[in-house]
Order: structure tokens, then C-alpha cells, then sequence
């Protein structure tokens, strides 16, 4: 069965040109449509997505104020953040907000798919091009970490691992970098958000960050 998505754009040519793009795949259905964020809580009553793309910049409630909507509701979509990543900060704010993937607007076809099904899977994805960005651009930024807050150290292959994963890389990805099984691979994952204090990837990035490992 196809992966049923829900797009929130307020550009209608963004919004068609997704849409025509998606449409290329027999992998993802569009089954539904809205113009703001202050439509989606309504939109996924009503068309009942498995996977969200939320645009960044909408007029009347923006896609990082949907998702604290949606969390307040407990709805609990994955969502893909879609941004032209003019703003340091707002990419932040949609990570601490429980985005589960960020992608640029002129996304392949390609990318577009293979985000939504790991989002779908339960995985985390930030594209790389605005990974690079990020590590670039927050050290001035508040990430919402406080420096002093104690971990375990991390080992070095739990860094190498960290470094894949801001990289956006998948678990699979990651294990054919490594030469190690996936299992090892995800019990390597689990074992850093543990000692990093986190609930997922993208949280485990933004404290390494905080910390300055990278």
C-alpha cells in the first residue's frame, strides 16, 4: 500500500509542483491538501495521513506553531519540515518542536521519497545540505541545551557514529560506512541517546552540537 501524505503549503505552485511530483511515484498518495497550518489539525482528522509535509512559512499559523499544535492534541504524525532554509533559527525551533525530517523545497524526486519512508519507518532524516548549514550557522544560537548538564562520555566509535548521523545517514547507511551489522549499528544509536540524555537523532545532533563535539 502506498504511503498516504498530507502536504500544508500556502503556495499554490509549491504546492501543485509537489503534488505533480509525488504523483510520478506509485510509492506515495497525496490524499489530502491544506493552505495554512491553522488547517492541520482539521486535515489529518480528515484524511488521516501517515506521514505530514509541513511547510515552515505560512500566514496565518506557521508549520512550527502547527507542530506544537499538534503535540498539545497528542497527535502524533511524523512530519517532514520543507524550508528554503533562509532561517537558521526557525530550522531549529521545528527541531525542538518534534519535526522528524527536514528538506529543502527543490528536493529530487528521489529524496523526497526515500525521506518520507524512513519518516514513515520511524526514522529520523535531516538532508545533509542543511545539516552542513547547521553546523555551520547555530554556534550562535540558543539550541535549548544548557552546557553544564553532565553525560557520559561517548566512545569513539559512538562519535564516528554521531558524525553519520548529523550527516542524515541512515542506520543501514551507517553500517555499510562502518563495516558493522545494523544491529550493531542501532544498539550504537540507542546507547548515545542514552548517554547524550535525548529522545531521538535529531536531539542527539543538536546537544553534540551544544557540546562542541563536532
Amino acid at each position: 500500500m502506498p504511503i498516504k501524505v498530507m502536504l500544508a503549503e500556502d503556495q499554490n505552485l509549491v504546492r501543485q509542483g509537489i503534488c505533480n511530483l509525488l504523483g510520478l511515484t506509485d510509492k506515495i498518495e497525496v490524499v489530502g491538501q491544506v493552505e495554512d497550518g491553522s488547517e492541520v489539525l482539521d486535515g489529518i482528522q480528515r484524511y488521516q495521513p501517515d506521514v505530514l509535509l509541513l511547510d515552515i512559512r505560512m500566514p496565518k499559523m506557521t508549520g512550527i506553531q502547527a507542530l506544537h499544535a499538534m503535540a498539545k492534541a497528542e497527535v502524533k504524525i511524523p512530519a517532514i519540515i520543507l524550508t528554503t532554509f533562509d532561517d537558521h533559527q526557525l530550522v531549529l525551533e521545528g527541531m525542538q518542536a518534534g519535526a522528524r525530517g527536514f528538506l529543502l523545497k527543490d528536493v529530487s524526486l528521489e529524496s523526497l521519497v526515500n525521506a518520507i519512508e524512513r519518516v514513515h519507518q520511524g526514522e529520523t532524516l535531516v538532508q545533509p545540505a542543511i545539516t552542513e548549514r547547521i553546523l555551520k550557522g547555530l554556534s550562535t544560537l540558543d539550541s535549548g541545551f544548557k552546557s553544564n548538564m553532565p553525560i557520559e562520555e561517548l566512545s569513539t566509535k559512538e562519535l564516528e557514529v554521531l558524525r553519520l548521523m548529523a550527516g542524515g545517514y541512515s542506520n543501514r547507511e551507517i553500517s555499510l560506512a562502518i563495516h558493522k551489522s545494523e544491529g550493531t549499528v542501532k544498539n550504537q544509536v540507542s546507547s548515545i541517546l542514552d548517554k547524550l540524555g535525548v529522545r531521538d537523532r535529531t536531539q542527539a545532533v543538536l546537544r553534540a552540537i551544544n557540546l562542541g563535539l563536532f
